[in-house]
């Protein structure tokens, strides 16, 4: 397993990215930038190759095309130089026809708008992140936030833990990135004091369907913002973050909607503090979005589907039992009439010898 960052897990995390782009082993490459938290998207080699720079000099197109998506969505720079002055915008194999994926990746505008004023929802945000001038993600949801921290007993020896709580504010900034598999959102607030990250990915299931989720989760925040964090011992960054999360699964081109309140739980580098993040009222969809600043159909959560049911069950049951009365007295009503209608036998014996 990868730990966390030092000059000698760097060099090795490099060795192994690089060796995966050789071999064509992308879920590798991915699982030793999310070991590393990218720090090593921009390293160089005994070559001064950057894994981009390497990922552009592939034999094949495919892969060419495939790790470059990958790296630019990790924050690789096009403009780092290898030993010989060259960066990936300068190395040939880009240019050619197999090339231009890649190139659309570095070439394409992309920017976040925050669309909070359209919801008349005080606790929900919308943010959206275009792709030259086209919707590509849109979120739409209210979260909240439960942080453990530590402060200073009033010993002055022990600690004990506090719980700060607040929710997402409206007025944060967002940026993202889109991809035709993976796509991402980051949303900040307070000069970068915290910040959401959220990542997004499809994949194919059984029988060949193709869905996206959630696949991780990141929370960065600073203890020494005294907003919510009161008298915190340490005061400092932490970073929060999920553990192979396969969160929201939606088949592709929907969009995922549940009112419901959807949790999720990160672990802080904190002491492995446990950080609760709750999101409700939500509608996101991160791929295929076919008008601009308009989700797909919705994709209903099953916990939606059983409050929804649960409310009408009542209503079916009433129904039910109403229509079975009325055929009960339907029934009883024709019989009356049919014994209504049969001639009547006396029923003292000696009025028989009289007919």
């Amino acid at each position: 397993m990868l730990t966390a960052p030092g000059k000698s897990n760097g060099k090795t995390g490099t060795k192994i990215l690089l060796d995966a782009i050789s071999k064509d082993k992308v879920h590798l490459a991915r699982f030793v930038l999310d070991a590393l938290d990218g720090e090593i998207v921009d390293s160089k080699t005994e070559g001064a190759q950057t894994p981009l720079i390497s990922s552009v000099l592939l034999p094949d197109a495919q892969a060419r095309c495939k790790f470059a998506e990958l790296l630019l969505h990790r924050g690789a720079s096009v403009n780092c130089r290898d030993g010989n002055g060259r960066t990936a915008l300068s190395s040939p194999p880009l240019f050619l026809s197999s090339g231009v994926l890649a190139l659309s990746v570095v070439l394409a505008e992309q920017e976040g708008e925050n669309l909070s004023g359209l919801s008349n929802n005080p606790d929900k945000a919308i943010f959206a992140v275009r792709e030259n001038g086209t919707t590509c993600l849109m979120v739409e949801f209210a979260v909240k936030f439960l942080v453990p921290y530590d402060v200073l007993a009033l010993n002055g020896i022990d600690l004990i833990t506090e719980q700060a709580s607040f929710t997402l504010p409206r007025s944060a900034e967002i940026e993202g990135k889109c991809g035709s598999t993976e796509s991402e959102i980051h949303i900040t607030w307070k000069n970068n004091a915290y910040i959401l990250r959220i990542y997004f990915s499809k994949e194919f299931r059984d029988k060949g369907i193709e869905v996206w989720k959630i696949s991780k989760v990141q929370f960065v925040y600073d203890t020494s913002e005294t907003s919510h964090f009161i008298n915190a011992y340490n005061p400092g960054k932490h970073t929060a973050s999920t553990h192979r999360l396969s969160a929201l699964v939606t088949p592709a081109g929907r969009s995922y909607v549940c009112t419901a309140q959807q949790t999720l739980t990160l672990i802080s580098s904190d002491h492995q503090k446990g950080i609760t993040v709750s999101m409700y009222d939500i509608q996101i969809q991160p791929f295929d979005i076919a008008s601009d600043f308009m989700f797909s159909e919705p994709y209903k959560c099953i916990t939606d589907q059983r409050e929804r049911l649960e409310e009408t069950l009542p209503l079916i049951l009433g129904l039910i039992l109403g229509l079975i009365i009325v055929i009960i007295l339907t029934i009883y009503h024709f019989h009356l009439k049919l014994t209504a209608a049969q001639p009547q036998l006396p029923r003292d014996r000696s009025m028989y010898k009289n007919m």
